[in-house]
């Protein structure tokens, strides 16, 4: 991991950071590339001005580590707002949440009956699966606890799992006999080596192998689905080529990005007719998922680090 890389991902929780880029304008310029808004209506608007371009969405709303059950509460019914939004707009576009933001931090029980709450409305509206995220390394045991837990009672749940992680290929394999959703991802927070694989090509190889797996015929059979979630064109190149070859269904499997980035690939993907979703983030607290972003092309970011610390 390169050293810009590591100092994005450890500022991202530095509350003096935080507090600075909040108020700086060019800060919240630069953020607009990855989000349209902080409010609902904004991601609305931008859910809906994709879809005519074949591009159907995820929705989620930033903030983590909630350090109260009333805040949680608020997050949890402001998601069941939001499918209800969804529905009424005629949208194709998911939700996904963070377990910390449900309240996993403080009670795990409280967490597992909000997430249920969602997936039973989810169900409802018709909008599945809803997306758990998956937080840094400590979390993983209890994500996915909460992932099978609501799994045992709804289909309608699906689970980020990341790549960079020396465990996720075994975890993966635990889930199969569940037929489960997997959002396959890279990884974005600041691990240790001990737990994460630290070259880029151990990284990348290790999310082409899970995804490959989670197409397998067995897996398939099982009802899997999994969203190849990267911006690499490369590796995305990769994993067209083996769909093609081995003629794997368009049920099981789709391409996942982020909102604003790779614009131009997003376009191809649902040009070539494959099923694509866009991620859209809102809400207030952006400033850690925002360095995790940057972190992911480190190059492009020392006039922004710069103007931070200068001005």
């Amino acid at each position: 991991m390169s050293l810009m890389r590591k100092a994005l991902l450890a500022g991202s929780t530095n509350p003096w950071l935080r507090e600075q880029a909040t108020k700086r304008a060019f800060i919240r310029k630069s953020v607009s590339k990855f989000m349209p808004g902080e409010k609902i209506e904004d991601a609305l608007a931008a859910a809906t001005a994709l879809q005519p371009e074949r591009i159907t969405t995820i929705l989620t709303r930033l903030g983590e580590n909630l350090t109260n059950l009333a805040e949680a509460e608020e997050v949890t019914e402001h998601y069941l707002d939001v499918l209800n939004r969804v529905k009424t707009a005629g949208l194709d576009a998911q939700i996904s949440v963070k377990p910390t933001q449900l309240g996993l931090d403080l009670d795990a029980a409280v967490c597992q009956r909000n997430l249920d709450r969602i997936v039973d409305h989810a169900e409802r509206v018709g909008n599945m699966p809803v997306w758990i995220d998956m937080e840094s390394s400590p979390y993983v045991d209890r994500t996915l606890k909460l992932f099978r837990t609501s799994r045992e009672k709804s289909r309608g749940v699906g689970l980020a799992m990341q790549a960079y992680l020396y465990r996720t290929a075994k975890d993966i394999e635990d889930l199969l006999p569940l037929g489960p959703a997997i959002r396959v991802v890279k990884g974005a927070y600041l691990e240790p080596p001990e737990v994460a694989y630290p070259r880029k090509s151990d990284v990348d190889q290790s999310f082409y192998t899970l995804c490959l797996r989670l197409m397998a015929d067995d897996a398939r059979k099982r009802g899997a689905l999994v969203h190849i979630a990267t911006h690499d064109v490369t590796l995305a190149d990769r994993l067209t080529r083996f769909i093609d070859a081995n003629k794997i269904p368009s049920s099981a499997y789709e391409f996942a990005m982020l909102y604003g980035i790779q614009r131009g690939q997003q376009q191809r993907l649902a040009a070539s007719r494959r099923r694509i979703r866009v991620l859209i983030s809102y809400g207030e607290y952006w400033f850690p998922w925002y360095m995790r972003r940057l972190a992911e092309r480190p190059a492009n970011v020392t006039f922004v680090l710069k103007n931070l610390v200068g001005r």
